[in-house]
């Protein structure tokens, strides 16, 4: 299970970030050695959702 710091990101940050920072063995539990993971890059490419950051 998650971490309260992992499901509580503080104002201004984007949720998938702190969850994926803070519960990382968890949100990254399907991906191979060495691999990616599509949601992180996807926010390093193309930034963060405004509908994710905390307001």
């Amino acid at each position: 299970m998650a971490s309260t710091k992992a499901m509580n990101p503080p104002r201004r940050e984007c949720r998938q970030c702190w969850y994926h920072a803070y519960a990382s063995r968890e949100a990254h539990a399907g991906l191979g050695p060495r691999e990616d993971c599509p949601e992180c890059v996807d926010h390093m490419v193309n930034g963060h959702p405004e509908h994710m950051i905390v307001r």
